[in-house]
């Protein structure tokens, strides 16, 4: 059976923590920021220091981007990117400043009750990004997101996926079409709506698309119910412990009993069930994959 990767935390997480955030940090003001991993800080102007002081008055997420909302008009806005994650704690120990460069903290935010959270980022390829802007526009991601993929109409969302000609699962975890799902939750959708991960876009039928928004809907929607309340420290285990074929290779599909099969890139894999998904045809293990006939 192939391991659990964690990777990007998408829209159901986010979400979470985000909500994590508007309980925990809310009402409090910022005592200090402290970055440690140099390369994590994308923008310059304003200054990290001009967090400072400032209240906290919102938690929102954009897409997988998560916008910590401050006075003074201005907004740290965060992507966990493929191996970062948020670290809320009631109590930080009163050890002296971060030193650049060690361990896997990239940013301390320190509140003035004494919480506050750090920002991590696991393994060697450093992808977590922070911004600290006036306008969450101007991040290069956030300005090209689509629409949020848990809001979409059923109109819209047919005609975004049918705007872009591929195969639906790279269509469906691309941002500048829909905003939020990543590669764990598109596996998840295309089991529920019972799509080969490499159908045409250009080729599904009304019905397949509306059976697709549903399943995006209901999914996500699921996956935000079983994360938000929990705890930070929680969620990767929740997501886990949610989900039907991803990461689930050679275990049994819990809808019809079938082997869950694996296809693999370079970089990433993805999970589908034969029975449910293709036909009973098992896809070839290539990145340009199509049903062995």
């Amino acid at each position: 059976m192939g391991g659990y990767r964690w990777r990007v935390p998408e829209l159901p997480e986010v979400e979470a923590l985000a909500d994590y955030l508007r309980r925990r940090a809310v009402g409090r003001r910022v005592d200090r920021l402290e970055i440690a991993a140099i390369s994590a800080l994308k923008t310059y102007d304003p200054a990290i220091t001009a967090a400072a002081g400032q209240q906290v008055t919102d938690a929102r997420r954009l897409g997988k981007f998560l916008d910590l909302v401050l006075d003074a008009d201005l907004h740290l806005v965060i992507h966990l990117a493929r191996a970062g994650w948020l670290q809320f704690r009631e109590d930080f120990p009163s050890r002296g400043p971060l030193r650049p460069g060690k361990g896997p903290v990239a940013l301390r935010v320190r509140l003035d009750d004494g919480s506050g959270f750090d920002l991590t980022e696991a393994g060697t390829q450093k992808s977590l990004a922070i911004y600290l802007v006036t306008d969450p526009a101007v991040v290069p991601g956030v300005a090209r997101l689509g629409p949020d993929a848990l809001a979409v109409d059923p109109a819209t969302f047919a005609e975004r996926l049918r705007g872009r000609r591929g195969q639906v699962k790279g269509i469906l975890t691309d941002q500048t079409v829909l905003a939020g799902v990543g590669n764990a939750y598109s596996d998840e959708i295309l089991h529920t709506a019972r799509l080969s991960p490499f159908a045409l876009t250009s080729r599904l039928t009304d019905d397949q698309l509306a059976a697709l928004h549903t399943a995006t809907r209901d999914v996500l929607s699921e996956a935000v119910s079983r994360s938000v309340g929990q705890r930070a420290a929680e969620l990767k285990g929740e997501k886990r412990s949610g989900l039907r074929v991803h990461a689930r290779t050679g275990l049994p599909c819990p809808v019809c009993g079938d082997t869950v099969r694996e296809v693999s890139f370079a970089d990433s894999s993805l999970q589908y069930c034969p029975a449910c998904q293709t036909g009973g045809k098992p896809l070839a293990d290539r990145r340009l994959s199509r049903l062995i006939r």
